[in-house]
């Protein structure tokens, strides 16, 4: 057999366990009978191998015979003949298959042979020709290695290797069904692991070390030149595994980043744990204090709050807070506008283009109602966000401002728009919003309060002006407030602290939660508050109050409200991403006598298992979607929302892994077909849910079928998720497909204020955000983005009762996932660097053999630069080494000592 020991082979990854690849080298031999009619036949042979064959059987010849100093060398001889052999990848090798018929005589000799060397050498050979065997019950080299596993088994070739780590994970799996003893199994298992990290084949290693539950194990094997690759595999490797070995596999990756001093990415994988623990024992094991400040940049795009470790390293440098508190956002964010020359404000006239309408249909969508200047607000609001400027709200003269031309709650959208213009510039903002807190008119008053919530999303300041203007007593407690103006400062207190887990809050909002006397609609937002805030930190005294809340007889008549969803929303986001610690409250939620008990339970449970493709929960969710809703009553009600929220979940739980994309968007097509109509209501959103700013033709193509629907509420929710699908990323086609939705729709007012909602989202920042909630080369789930975007989906799962009708503000749960897509590399003071940089689309390098390629098709641009979604950007030479693995949002370059400048 050829000894191909250094080739490398590429792991079939897609399939998840590689170790199954050899299964076809079985094939290779067409049966015992073919064989020996090959063999028989002795014309068939040339002289060459006849000469071959009856060496070989001379061989065996001299094994039979009584005198044992023949046996040794003729062992030899025999090896020698194996090891030398040359022939094609896909044959047989022809020392095997000329000894294949002496296989049975040979292991008869094996019995009868006395303990010793010779015994040992026959079952290192029988082993080698036990790979010829197709036969599924036989693991025969396994057997006959076991009996000799002392000798060198690299020697017999990369193929063999792989051939016997096949084996031992059968027998493994069978002897953990008998409940027999392992051991021997492990060890040889862990002689074979070094000999595929030495070919590259580390994709075969992590399998079989997978296969035999010793992941952990990994990280005594591999060294400086293979760690790399190995970490990458293993990170690949968790969508396609279960809890709980996709968690091992995470932590097995962190420790060997953590041992080779790869410090962020380390603390990219304690993200993605959600542990903040984790990630601050990474920063303090890191000694490099401009490493500490990219780590904490990574904390940072999280909204993951560190501050109470930090008090001795903000000591040593003071700079580490503000890349914690996202303070220099906003100022990076206008020097990319500046640097693309889009800081002068679009109307919304810009994004309308009216006049390519068909004219006689322009004059009747541009009327000046209340309606169409509150759509006009929301456009404005997402186009110009986070520039500080525009042509409608941020005027000198106030009686010329926007807010007049709206009326009743679309006074508080408007005004809350502010705060979408001024996002992440909370001093500047505090300012421009002041004069609208003292106004005279609750909504108003309500949209100063919601704007001061929106500015704060996920920046911190010392002063914490939010939890100082929202958490009012007179405004959250005070009977006699104006339940608008207590909704705004709840909502705004969420939006302000998503992530944050801040404890102060809980004795502000949990005595909302349970409070009998205030109406369900500002329960339901403390609650949503609540699970916005402690997102993915299953905080016991917060689900208590949720549960107590459903539990209480006294709002059994409240708990019919339309607003009760979010009270079960907040609950849900409290378990996101937590996986199996989820079950303790369904088991709980089960013994709520109430109709809203399941759907609540459905909702904590695609919270649960958000982003991780567990297929197990699609199927369970598409069974849901399969039962058959009948009597019209309550209960019904909550049948057809439970159904609704079964079909986000699917898209909650599959996006982020493109197999399970695929097939999801396929069985979407069959709700659509035989779904009852609240399903076919469902389905548009959750296809928008599953690629947000990620406008894929065949994507959009369908939903601009759909938005022509005979019924108004699939149409207006298709609407929506085409904006949701293209939002910020000013795409020709659904921007075309918009305008002419606003024609076909223009005496329907409400799909028209969607449409004109749809074109603000497709044109948000002017092209420069994105609500999409993977991050960092789409490893990272950003929990707070996805929350905001599932609070909207599910406030338009009943659009006309709360989008399209007053509860339109709930539309600015969106910020939460609005970030930059940007790329800005600083120096090591912080300060903006310019460098050269290829950004072409990503491409998966994942055990691939050799250094091949990051991206493909690239442009090579100078940072700061916009990243569209799957794309990936490379420094264009060595003069700075990058401190973060991926070249995404704020970067630190170094320079590198060993460059040397070719001019």
């Amino acid at each position: 057999m050829a000894q191909d020991n250094d080739m490398p082979t590429a792991a079939d990854k897609g399939k998840g366990k590689a170790v199954d690849e050899p299964k076809k080298e079985k094939s290779l031999v067409n049966g015992k009978k073919e064989d020996e009619k090959i063999i028989d036949s002795a014309e068939e042979l040339s002289e060459e191998d006849q000469q071959l064959k009856n060496e070989l059987e001379m061989l065996v010849e001299r094994l039979t015979e009584s005198d044992a100093s023949l046996y040794k060398p003729a062992l030899e001889a025999m090896k020698n003949f194996i090891k030398t052999s040359t022939s094609s990848m896909t044959a047989v090798p022809k020392p095997l298959k000329f000894l294949r018929p002496h296989y049975e005589t040979m292991t008869k000799l094996y019995d009868s042979w006395p303990e010793g060397d010779d015994k040992t050498s026959l079952a290192d050979v029988l082993s080698v020709i036990g790979m010829t065997f197709s036969d599924e019950d036989r693991q025969d080299t396994l057997k006959y290695r076991l009996l000799a596993p002392s000798s060198d088994i690299s020697s017999w070739g990369h193929e063999y290797v792989r051939h016997l780590a096949l084996e031992i994970g059968e027998v493994y799996g069978k002897r953990i069904n008998a409940e027999e003893d392992t051991t021997d199994l492990v060890d040889l298992a862990l002689i074979l692991i070094p000999l595929f990290l030495k070919s590259n084949a580390e994709a075969d290693a992590v399998d079989l070390m997978s296969e035999l539950e010793i992941i952990d194990r990994l990280g005594d094997y591999v060294d400086e030149n293979t760690y790399a690759r190995v970490c990458l595999y293993l990170v690949s490797m968790v969508n396609l595994l279960t809890y709980p070995e996709n968690v091992l596999f995470l932590k097995t990756a962190h420790d060997i980043y953590m041992e080779y001093e790869q410090f962020t990415q380390a603390a990219v994988i304690a993200i993605r744990f959600n542990d903040a623990d984790l990630v601050k024992g990474d920063i303090e094991a890191s000694h490099d204090v401009v490493l500490r400040r990219q780590i904490a940049f990574l904390a940072a795009r999280q909204r993951m709050v560190l501050e109470d470790v930090y008090e001795k390293l903000l000591e040593q440098d003071p700079e580490l807070q503000d890349c914690l508190s996202n303070i220099k956002l906003s100022e990076h964010f206008k020097s990319l506008g500046k640097e693309l020359n889009i800081l002068e404000p679009k109307t919304t006239e810009d994004i309308y283009k009216s006049h390519l309408e068909n004219s006689r249909v322009a004059g009747m969508t541009n009327l000046d109602s209340a309606r169409h200047n509150l759509a006009a607000a929301f456009v404005n609001a997402f186009v110009n966000a986070g520039f500080g400027n525009d042509k409608m709200m941020l005027v000198d003269n106030d009686k010329e401002s926007w807010v007049w031309k709206t009326k009743g709650d679309g006074m508080m959208s408007t005004v809350a728009s502010l705060g979408t213009l001024l996002m992440w510039d909370v001093e500047n903002g505090l300012d421009k919003v002041d004069k609208y807190t003292y106004a005279a008119e609750p909504e108003i008053m309500a949209g100063a309060m919601l704007a001061i919530g929106i500015m704060n999303a996920g920046v911190r300041l010392d002063s914490e002006p939010a939890l100082a203007l929202l958490g009012d007593a007179d405004k959250l407690r005070n009977p006699h407030a104006h339940p608008l103006v207590t909704t705004a400062c709840l909502m705004g207190l969420g939006l302000s602290y998503a992530g944050s887990n801040k404890l102060e809050l809980l004795e502000l909002l949990l005595p909302i939660v349970t409070d009998s006397s205030v109406e369900m609609r500002i329960s339901a937002m403390a609650a949503l508050a609540c699970g916005l805030i402690f997102v993915g930190s299953s905080n016991a005294d917060v689900s208590e109050a949720i549960v107590t809340t459903l539990l209480d007889d006294e709002r059994k008549v409240q708990l019919t409200s339309k607003w009760t969803r979010f009270l079960g929303l907040g609950l849900g986001l409290l378990f996101f991403g937590r996986q199996e610690q989820v079950d303790v409250i369904l088991e709980t939620l089960k013994a709520v006598d109430h109709p809203m008990a399941r759907p609540t339970a459905v909702l904590a449970e695609m919270c649960a298992w958000a982003g991780t493709g567990a297929v197990l929960k699609i199927q369970e969710l598409l069974h849901i979607c399969n039962e058959h809703v009948e009597e019209p009553d309550e209960q019904h009600k909550s049948d057809e929302l439970l159904q609704e929220y079964a079909v986000l979940g699917i898209a909650l739980v599959a996006m982020g892994e493109d197999v399970g994309q695929e097939m999801v968007l396929r069985h979407f097509g069959h709700l659509m077909h035989y779904g009852e109509a609240n399903i076919r209501r469902a389905v548009p959103l959750a296809m928008g849910l599953i690629s947000p700013s990620n406008p894929q033709m065949k994507v959009y193509d369908t939903l601009s079928r759909y938005s022509h629907d005979n019924d108004n509420d699939v149409a207006i929710n298709a609407i929506f998720a085409m904006g949701l699908l293209g939002a910020g990323t000013n795409n020709a086609r659904l921007a075309q497909l918009l305008r002419q939705l606003a024609s076909f729709y223009h005496r329907d007012q409400e799909s028209l204020f969607m449409v004109r909602i749809a074109q603000g989202l497709l044109h948000m920042g002017k092209g420069t955000l994105s609500v999409n909630p993977f991050n960092t080369d789409r490893q990272v789930l950003s929990r707070v983005s996805a929350a905001g975007l599932l609070t909207v989906l599910v406030a338009m799962l009943d659009a006309k009762e709360f989008i399209t009708s007053d509860s339109h503000y709930l539309l600015y749960f969106l910020v939460t996932a609005m970030h930059p897509r940007f790329l800005v590399t600083l120096d090591e003071e912080l300060k903006p660097l310019k460098v050269n940089v290829r950004v072409g689309q990503a491409v998966d390098v994942v055990g691939q053999a050799g250094r091949p390629k990051s991206i493909t098709g690239w442009q090579t641009q100078s940072t700061p630069v916009l990243l569209a979604y799957g794309e990936r950007a490379e420094l264009e030479d060595e003069e700075y080494i990058s401190l973060n693995n991926t070249l995404e949002g704020l970067v630190i370059l170094r320079k590198n000592p060993e460059w040397e400048d070719s001019k």
